[in-house]
């Protein structure tokens, strides 16, 4: 037997207790998933609903509980991470090990639990908020989801079959290359990340063509919600940004695979040209997960002040600032390179610029509440805990804009706790913010209250244990990625605080889950398809809204046009209305089937095994050229189905 194959028999078995644990956890919880999909009789009715299914109302479920899912493996690589560093000395991980775990905690978090938490609101709202029956590629909707879910499966299968990527989240070269990096760990990064992005660039031209075209009678530009607004702003951002990242993770992978040199100094090659390349996608990436969740706030704050959002123009102006502005900061990331002056100074005015559009929205939201009738549910008081806590984040943002200032703090921990207070205080919020708020309108009840509000205070107080210490510590000398440290720094109080708080906020997504299981048995049902008493049109139809979202498109008189209709119209319909067969599209297997060879496509790559490689690539290629041959692709909803559903929704 030659060594690769022995070496390739090796990495399918497990090398330590976790690895051990992990697998058996895998092998259990597939057989339960068999278990209960077999005993219950679920095969068919999981393929004919989800599996296959390209209505983006299901479509926007399965990211978000895909993302739900990845947030539990991250928030399991943090909870490891701070019980390696509670105590001084720990030798709980390994250094090779703490290197794999936070290489996959930053990439799961932000690519595959913030990124599909967020593109699954865009599904969840975007077509009922502009009147829309669906996206304006329903197929290619569906092809973007699947290709996230194998892409996560891929990369998530690397911790117990040939090991995680240890070169940190952003994989910088040289470090990430063939020579400091052997083996296929990377390279499940590098082609995870690949084939998540091509189904990421496919949701930025799917929703921005959905928008700009398919908007219902009346609702112009200036009419469109905030959340819609700031869909559109992210799309456009993705389209631009996405790309970039595939260019730097394509010739990496080709540097790794085929023996090139692009980022090779001996050879000619420039390993600062992969972190600029990385950058000039990275820094947009932030507001990409964060203006979507700006717009939920905005829609949050407007429905429970019970007033018009204060400013539209004004925010609408300023998403448009922040989305030119963020490709323009990506060098503060570097300060310390050594660039000059000249750019420090640039890109130091650049990063102060940027707050100024994104304090303009905090200005906003709170004149919002000014002297509205607040009401305190569950959206707004995540809302409520994102103004200071993403404060502090900004804040801090601006200090480390200081390029001099920036000496100090680069790579400690005062920088870790600068962007966890943006991305878990910005963004994670948002997403909690933005799933209660429409959970009702996806699943037709409401989550619990009274557990609800357990899994907040839990979930806020622990973050800020967890997080304010890090400044501190940070400021004391402590830099990220050290996976130990020694006694006598003074480190070791601060570490324990920020464990115990890392622990508080596990406890924290342990009362969600059980809030979702047991508001799936007994919460509260909405019967009225509005139960916030909301603004915009998604509110308009049942809970959940049904396939193609309204039996006849609305025309639009204002920009809160559903408030518009409740209170100051006043109308209703005296006779029934004329409906029509509406036109959907069918729904397929291919996109499943055609993102699965993709996964085996990149399953090959990852080991150098090309005849599963290239059968991928062919199932792929045999999927598009039926498709570009397939006739029957839609269908019509008739009348009587038409007048049935609305009837048994009390709609007629």
């Amino acid at each position: 037997m030659s060594p690769a194959v022995k070496q390739w028999i090796l990495n399918f078995f497990p090398h330590n207790v976790l690895e051990l644990g992990a697998d058996g956890a895998i092998i259990l919880a597939s057989l339960a998933i068999l278990f209960v999909l077999t005993y219950f009789k679920k095969w068919k009715w999981l393929w004919k609903e989800y599996l296959t299914t390209v209505d983006h109302k299901k479509i926007g479920i399965m990211y978000i509980i895909a993302a739900i899912l990845m947030l539990f493996r991250g928030g399991s690589d943090a909870i490891l991470m701070r019980s390696q560093l509670a105590f001084p000395n720990e030798h709980f991980l390994s250094a090779e090990h703490y290197d794999q775990i936070f290489t996959t905690h930053g990439t799961v978090m932000i690519l595959f639990m913030a990124m599909p938490f967020v593109i699954g609101l865009f599904n969840v709202a975007v077509p009922l908020q502009i009147g829309a029956r669906d996206v304006a590629f329903p197929y290619l909707n569906a092809i973007s989801f699947w290709l996230f879910f194998f892409a996560a499966l891929l990369f998530n299968i690397s911790f117990v079959v040939g090991g995680s990527p240890d070169a940190g989240w952003t994989s910088y070269t040289p470090l990430a290359g063939a020579h400091f990096d052997p083996g296929p760990g990377e390279n499940y990064y590098l082609i995870a990340l690949q084939i998540t992005g091509i189904g990421t660039i496919a949701t930025g031209v799917n929703f921005m063509t959905t928008i700009l075209k398919m908007r219902a009678p009346g609702m112009t530009l200036m009419r469109m919600p905030m959340f819609t607004w700031s869909v559109l702003i992210t799309s456009i951002i993705i389209i631009f940004a996405f790309p970039v990242l595939t260019v730097a993770l394509a010739l990496l992978l080709i540097d790794r695979l085929f023996g090139a040199h692009f980022f090779t100094i001996s050879a000619g090659g420039m390993p600062m040209q992969y972190i600029n390349l990385f950058w000039i996608w990275g820094h947009p990436e932030v507001y990409i997960v964060i203006l979507p969740l700006f717009g939920v706030f905005s829609e949050v704050v407007a429905t429970f002040a019970r007033k018009r959002l204060f400013g539209y123009s004004a925010m609408v102006v300023s998403l448009l600032a922040i989305s030119i502005l963020s490709f323009v900061v990506w060098v503060h990331h570097f300060f310390t390179m050594g660039a000059g002056v000249g750019v420090n100074d640039f890109f130091g005015v650049s990063t102060m610029l940027i707050a100024i559009p994104t304090g303009v929205k905090v200005f906003n939201w709170l004149f919002t509440m000014w002297r509205g009738r607040i009401r305190f549910e569950l959206p707004m008081l995540w809302t409520l805990a994102f103004i200071p806590n993403f404060l502090v984040g900004g804040l801090t943002g601006v200090m480390l804009a200081v390029a001099p200032a920036d000496y100090q703090y680069h790579n400690s921990y005062f920088l870790v706790a600068h962007f966890h207070y943006v991305l878990i205080g910005g963004t994670v919020f948002g997403c909690f913010a933005g799933m209660y708020y429409w959970w009702p309108k996806m699943f037709g009840f409401k989550l619990d209250d009274r557990t609800g509000r357990w899994a907040f205070w839990t979930w806020i107080i622990s973050f800020n244990v967890c997080f304010l210490p890090m400044f501190v510590v940070g400021l004391m000398g402590m830099t990220r990625r050290m996976y130990t440290y020694p006694a006598g720094l003074g480190w070791m109080p601060y570490n324990l605080i920020e464990t115990i708080g890392a622990y508080g906020m596990a406890i924290g997504f342990v009362l969600m889950v059980y809030n979702i299981y047991w508001s799936i048995r007994w919460g509260e049902r909405d019967l009225t398809g509005d139960p916030w008493d909301g603004r915009t049109l998604e509110w308009s139809t049942t809970s959940p809204a049904p396939e193609y979202n309204f039996a006849v498109i609305p025309t639009i008189k204002d920009r809160d046009h559903w408030w518009y209709v409740k209170y100051i119209e006043k109308e209703e319909e005296k006779t029934k209305p004329a409906f029509k067969p509406i036109h959907m599209p069918n729904n397929s297997g291919r996109p499943f089937i055609m993102s699965a060879a993709f996964g085996l496509a990149g399953f090959g790559f990852v080991f150098e095994w090309w005849v599963p490689a290239i059968l991928g690539l062919l199932i792929v290629l045999i999927c598009m050229g039926q498709r570009s041959f397939e006739v029957n692709t839609d269908h019509y909803i008739p009348v009587d189905v038409i007048e049935r559903t609305e009837a048994e929704a009390g709609r007629l």
